[in-house]
């Protein structure tokens, strides 16, 4: 299932009313009209997560560009397990052995934004580093879910849940535009200095090369990713569905 945002409590209620999977709204301290009142308190109700945000925040968040006193997300848990999101997953992500929580954190927010439906993270980090990872997300970990587990296993598991293993690499013999992006893939990135390890470079069904020109022979993990998402949406279009919608 897509994530959908809603901008304003009418919205809410409706879909509340109609039973629609609503898993987290964000909302504004104070200031808030009747409806929205009437929106939360049945949210609350629902057992849906509720969380306070400044009005800043909810602007820059809000994908209709409004200042809106409330968002609300409807669409699949975000806390689901790995196994039950590989079920339907139509996107996920892996990044191998990543050295810096940073670029972790802009991982996901490239990964969310993009409509993906998980990122795994192959990497070591400690409860510290794992909270750096979310704030530099923009706590991206509540629109969708964010597991931590060995690549060897979440490669096994996508490969068992129907999903083509695609990794990203200078080693690949193909450019993005070369290969077709348009079928359900978890899509593999590695880390800062080595890359991806070759032990999950074998396990790849495809490995994927960006054309590079420069002196400096890499590209940072984010960049990357966006053109390869960039070419995944061009692809398919604006009109793809993914499995589950």
């Amino acid at each position: 299932m897509t994530r959908t945002q809603l901008h304003d409590a009418r919205s809410l209620l409706a879909a509340l009313e109609r039973d629609e999977p609503v898993r987290l709204v964000l909302h504004r301290e104070s200031g808030l009209s009747p409806e929205a009142c009437a929106a939360l308190a049945l949210a609350r109700e629902r057992g849906v997560a509720l969380r306070t945000l400044s009005q800043n925040q909810l602007t820059r968040l809000c994908q209709a560009r409004s200042e809106p006193e409330l968002l609300a997300l409807v669409g699949d848990d975000p806390t689901r397990n790995l196994d039950s999101v590989l079920e339907t997953a139509d996107t996920v992500w892996l990044l191998v052995d990543t050295a810096y929580p940073g670029n972790a954190g802009f991982v996901i927010r490239t990964a969310e934004v993009s409509g993906a439906d998980a990122v795994v993270i192959g990497a070591p980090f400690d409860h510290e580093q794992r909270r750096a990872v979310r704030r530099t997300a923009m706590r991206a970990d509540r629109y969708m879910p964010l597991i931590y587990q060995p690549a060897a296993a979440t490669i096994e598991g996508a490969r068992a849940g129907g999903l083509e293993v695609i990794g990203i690499e200078d080693s690949g013999d193909r450019a993005p535009w070369q290969h077709d992006l348009t079928r359900r893939a978890l899509l593999v990135v590695g880390g800062e200095r080595h890359g991806i390890p070759p032990e999950i470079l074998e396990q790849c069904d495809s490995v994927l090369r960006l054309p590079m020109a420069g002196f400096v022979p890499s590209y940072n993990l984010q960049a990357a990713m966006a053109m390869v998402v960039g070419e995944r949406a061009r692809q398919r279009g604006s009109g793809h569905q993914a499995p589950g919608d």
